[in-house]
């Protein structure tokens, strides 16, 4: 068990402290710690006078939150599957206990449904509201937990443009309110000052090996084989791995002892290494979605083994795994997920990109209209504005 614990928060509050409006959110990975940090950022603003503890990680407690127990971090939750469960169901426990000392009027539960889920259901029976920051993505897999998520919220937020009538049509109550990757300004001075300390080369390929370490394991060889076939077939060439943080960039120092010729890795940089990039090759999650804001060709890699990509014929619904083409819905950028070869189909495909311009040109107009969807949407606020509604709608006094 890799809990990290925090102190915590009046375990056993004043009856008056105990009678105040208490907002609870609960994230489970560091994308949910990411994701729920600028809401609750907003909801500050809005509500200074209420409370708002989580079960979640470091952005979210600089963000406000009075933070109970850090369970956002990589691995937090347990190595094995085993430890994970109890780990989880230890948290679980624990929540249901907090919550009974006090007056919980919202619960935002930020991704992580299988975890989540419990906790929405003793939370739902305390009157607490349920509102589901990122929908769980049932129309990929696990369609049969739709009763249950329309049994166990109030409203689901979603970040993709096509999950509110999806959700709708299943009459589940949904709003679409962008997603913080594509919504955003990108400051081009400033990624311009940070790119000067990545390296000189011609052409030049950025390296996105995930943010969680079991898809690090699983990539890092594969990723590095790529850079170096590539670099055979272009002198010149200069290469980027940009490590999601410290830990990742350990990992992957343990895991390639020496990186091929004109390879370098950078720390959570990953907009200055987008931008610096000819092409970017990503395992398939969210990055994909920066990548798109900067409206720059990528392929897709997520290398597994036989029997998980026989499970994922059986259990995927969606004919993409790419977020880019599962919102296009169609294929903009090749995607090679799951993987069970080696890298000479995608380094042959990879070298096409470098040789000839003008299949980047068609992928960054395909990639242009997929950002146009996320069009006049503030994530943060619109999330905070929904959230504050669905509670007043309940005559809860918060001022």
């Amino acid at each position: 068990d890799k809990t990290v614990p925090t102190p915590q928060v009046d375990p056993a509050p004043p009856g008056d402290q105990a009678a105040r409006p208490t907002l609870l959110f609960t994230a489970f990975e560091p994308s949910g710690d990411a994701l729920a940090a600028p809401v609750i950022a907003a909801l500050r603003k809005e509500l200074p006078g209420v409370r708002i503890f989580a079960w979640g990680g470091p952005k979210m407690e600089a963000a406000g939150a009075e933070l109970i127990e850090n369970t956002a971090a990589d691995g937090a939750m347990g190595l094995g599957a085993l430890s994970h469960v109890l780990a989880t169901r230890r948290e679980q426990r624990r929540i249901r206990r907090w919550s009974s000392q006090f007056r919980v009027i919202a619960h935002v539960a930020v991704d992580a449904p299988a975890a989540n889920f419990p906790i929405c259901a003793f939370m739902r029976k305390s009157g607490a509201r349920i509102v589901h920051l990122n929908a769980p993505q049932l129309w990929a897999w696990g369609r049969w937990r739709t009763n249950k998520l329309r049994r166990l919220t109030d409203l689901v937020l979603c970040v993709l443009p096509f999950e509110e009538q999806w959700f709708g049509e299943r009459t589940i109550p949904a709003k679409f309110i962008g997603h913080p990757a594509i919504n955003r300004e990108l400051d081009m001075k400033a990624l311009k000052e940070r790119m000067h300390g990545l390296p000189a080369g011609a052409p030049r390929l950025g390296i996105f090996p995930g943010s969680r370490t079991q898809e690090v394991r699983r990539n890092i060889r594969l990723l590095i084989s790529i850079y170096a076939e590539l670099q055979a077939r272009h002198s010149g060439m200069a290469g980027v791995i940009c490590a999601a943080n410290g830990d990742i960039a350990r990992l992957i120092r343990k895991k390639v002892r020496v990186f091929p010729t004109g390879l370098h890795m950078t720390t959570a940089e990953v907009d200055a290494t987008i931008a610096w990039s000819d092409l970017c090759v990503a395992v398939s999650g969210t990055v994909t979605l920066n990548i798109a804001r900067h409206c720059k060709p990528m392929i897709g890699v997520y290398k597994t083994g036989v029997i998980s990509w026989l499970l994922s014929k059986v259990l995927l619904r969606t004919p993409y795994c790419l977020l880019p083409n599962i919102i296009a819905d169609r294929e903009i950028c090749p995607e090679f997920i799951p993987h069970i070869g080696g890298s000479d189909s995608i380094v042959s495909l990879a070298s096409r990109y470098l040789q000839d311009s003008k299949h980047a040109a068609i992928q960054n107009e395909a990639l242009r209209h997929v950002c146009i969807r996320f069009a006049n949407k503030r994530p943060a606020e619109d999330a905070a504005a929904l959230i504050l509604r669905l509670v007043q709608d309940g005559k809860v006094p918060l001022r």
